[in-house]
């Protein structure tokens, strides 16, 4: 069994000759998809809101004139002009960042998961292109098969061994497989849409799909990493961006220190004369905001602590979540392996009893009501092992998309 590597992980893609081209199908759309594209932009927003966090609080400049300048023992005061700088505590800032680069990691697992869901999506609209296109080929099979049944009973009309009837009945079987065959032409344009779309092409374009294959003797090997699967991880993230934030809430919790300084010009005294006259006024200043009255931060660590919570709840049941998927989509698969084994089993024994048919044919004791029967059975069997490879590779898909990292 064959496993192609893809950007995000390991997706599972079967031994058809054209896995290759299936792999082409799922970069292409991973680089055209929209929505892709939407997640990528957004994790280059939250990239960028690293850098936003190296902030400071605005400096503050200020300025003011005296209407009624106030005397002094060295002149009057014009104005004053100040400028303030609040820095926040110590380590804040790179908490801000760190805080920043959490939720932008956080962004990233969705970026991931959203990737993987689009490769998935794309392998398993291939297979059920793959099955369509398929159970056509069988259906033109079926109408020449019987096409040659029809010659045969027209002959017998003639020698008397067949009655028009039984041509007719072979006739109206044509028909119905045809119509067979256009609705299932109709089901994979329909199809064909759905996947173009994903590659975010245009939706008429054709669409290349496998030759016939078979489901493989034995299953790979399923090694348990679910709890890798990036959409558990992305919960790590989410926890270790709430434990940032709460170390941010503590540091914006702190005091904030203030450096300033005032500057007032002073007009000098012209009735006296002394070193100081006129001097003008430059004063240094330190201040300290301390939150006392604010229980917005004790209200912010509850609300954290609570989120954690959340996010493990949401884990926990994410991870039933996708076990369950796993084991669900492990007996499917292995119930289409039970279908194609039975169905192949069953073929067998049916073109056994057609070959009977054709030999009693040279006898002169064909009957071709027999005929439609035994292929109306061959048909089954030929869609139903269709229908098993198709599931079967559809829930492989799903399987490498739960367990591969």
């Amino acid at each position: 069994m064959k496993k192609v590597k893809i950007i995000i992980g390991l997706l599972f893609v079967s031994a058809l000759g054209n896995a290759q081209q299936l792999q082409s199908y799922i970069n292409e759309a991973q680089v055209n998809n929209p929505n892709i594209q939407a997640y990528e932009v957004r994790y280059n927003i939250a990239q960028e809101k690293v850098n936003e966090a190296n902030w400071l609080p605005n400096t503050e400049f200020g300025a003011g004139y005296f209407m009624s300048e106030p005397e002094t023992r060295t002149g009057a005061q014009v104005a004053r002009f100040s400028a303030k700088q609040m820095l926040p505590w110590f380590g804040t800032v790179s908490t801000r960042e760190k805080y920043a680069t959490a939720m932008a990691e956080t962004d990233y697992v969705d970026y991931v998961v959203a990737k993987r869901k689009l490769a998935l999506s794309v392998a398993q609209s291939y297979y059920k292109l793959y099955g369509l296109n398929t159970k056509q080929d069988v259906l033109d099979k079926n109408i020449q098969l019987l096409k040659t049944f029809e010659t045969l009973a027209l002959t017998s009309v003639e020698v008397g061994k067949a009655s028009a009837v039984d041509v007719l009945k072979l006739q109206i079987r044509q028909n119905e497989l045809q119509q067979q065959k256009e609705i299932l032409q109709e089901r994979f344009m329909g199809e064909q849409a759905n996947f173009n779309a994903l590659l975010n092409r245009n939706t008429g374009l054709a669409v290349e799909v496998g030759e016939t294959v078979n489901i493989p003797e034995n299953d790979p090997v399923i090694i348990d990493s679910i709890r890798l699967n990036p959409e558990l991880l992305r919960y790590d993230k989410m926890y270790e961006s709430v434990t940032q934030a709460e170390l941010l809430n503590q540091k914006e919790g702190s005091p904030m220190l203030g450096f300033g300084l005032d500057y007032v010009p002073v007009q000098e005294r012209p009735d006296m004369i002394f070193s100081d006259n006129g001097k003008d006024i430059v004063m240094p200043m330190v201040s300290l905001s301390i939150p006392i009255f604010n229980k917005r931060y004790d209200s912010r660590t509850k609300q954290n602590e609570l989120r954690k919570q959340e996010i493990a709840f949401q884990k926990q049941e994410r991870l039933n979540v996708l076990e369950s998927a796993l084991a669900k989509a492990v007996s499917i698969r292995n119930e289409a392996r039970i279908a194609f084994n039975t169905q192949a089993r069953n073929l067998d024994q049916a073109k056994d009893a057609e070959q009977i048919l054709t030999k009693n044919y040279e006898t002169g004791t064909i009957d071709f009501n027999d005929v439609l029967d035994i292929q109306e059975l061959q048909l089954k069997f030929q869609l139903n092992q269709i229908q098993s490879v198709q599931l079967y590779y559809i829930q492989s898909a799903l399987i490498n998309y739960l367990i591969n990292k």
